[in-house]
């Protein structure tokens, strides 16, 4: 039995926003998705990772009720209309329109509430965009960050560079957008060697968000830095749980 089970506290709960799909393997007809790799992610920081979904009828702040942290992971692009631009060819919103107005709400939300998040990919664009930044469409196909590892070197001064215990690291990386302006409030403290910006936090400290273009998920069962931001999600959660 777990420390935990044994003092009588129970898992943080962390809220993992899902995405409708219009096709899932095996089914008929459309479905939910959610990267199994995030949730287990999760699962092996110590949290409890329940997926929500959109198109539900109370608002963002009431269904975080209950939940300690909020992750955002990846998916399809975000719409550009969100930042004042027309959909390229090369860009594919959500299959379901309420998507953006769901995760942004979330994300709001739990940032209102002062609940750590981590945003993941999709979620870190999406976080960019609804703070007035803007996204770059479509990288160059030969781009790096479309299926590859690279490296990140990361701000010196960076909550991620503490939670991670390192200034310079590899990241898994599969995207073809990018951040093109940063975001009112928002510090970039994450760069690749092309300087496509691979990390951002809130300017205020007191905001306890980490956001990151790569997937941590890819390889956190076995790089312990990977590892160390859902650790660091399960443990403020857990930090605000007590509260």
């Amino acid at each position: 039995m777990s420390t935990e089970m044994q003092s009588g506290r129970r898992m943080p709960r962390i809220a993992v926003t899902g995405m409708w799909s219009n096709q899932i393997h095996g089914l008929r007809f459309d479905g939910s998705a959610v990267a199994a790799a995030v949730l287990r992610s999760v699962v092996r920081a110590g949290g409890d990772p329940l997926t929500l979904f959109a198109e539900h009828p109370a608002p963002a702040a009431e269904r975080l009720h209950g939940f300690d942290a909020l992750l955002v992971p990846g998916g399809y692009d975000v719409d550009p209309r969100r930042y004042g631009e027309e959909p390229l060819e090369t860009t594919v919103p959500a299959d379901f329109s309420a998507q953006d107005d769901f995760e942004a709400g979330m994300i709001a939300a739990a940032v209102e509430q002062g609940i750590p998040v981590l945003a993941i990919c999709r979620g870190f664009q999406l976080l960019n965009v609804e703070r007035g930044g803007t996204l770059v469409q479509d990288l160059e196909a030969d781009s790096p960050h479309r299926n590859s590892v690279h490296e990140v070197v990361l701000a010196e001064d960076s909550r991620l560079a503490t939670v991670l215990g390192a200034e310079q690291l590899s990241v898994s990386s599969y995207h073809h957008q990018a951040v093109g302006r940063v975001g009112a409030g928002l510090r970039a403290v994450g760069t690749a060697p092309d300087g496509i910006v691979e990390a951002l936090e809130f300017e205020d400290p007191a905001i306890e968000l980490l956001a990151v273009q790569w997937h941590p998920e890819d390889s956190a069962a076995d790089d312990p830095r990977q590892h160390a931001l859902f650790a660091w999600l399960v443990e403020r959660a857990s930090q605000h749980a007590a509260q």
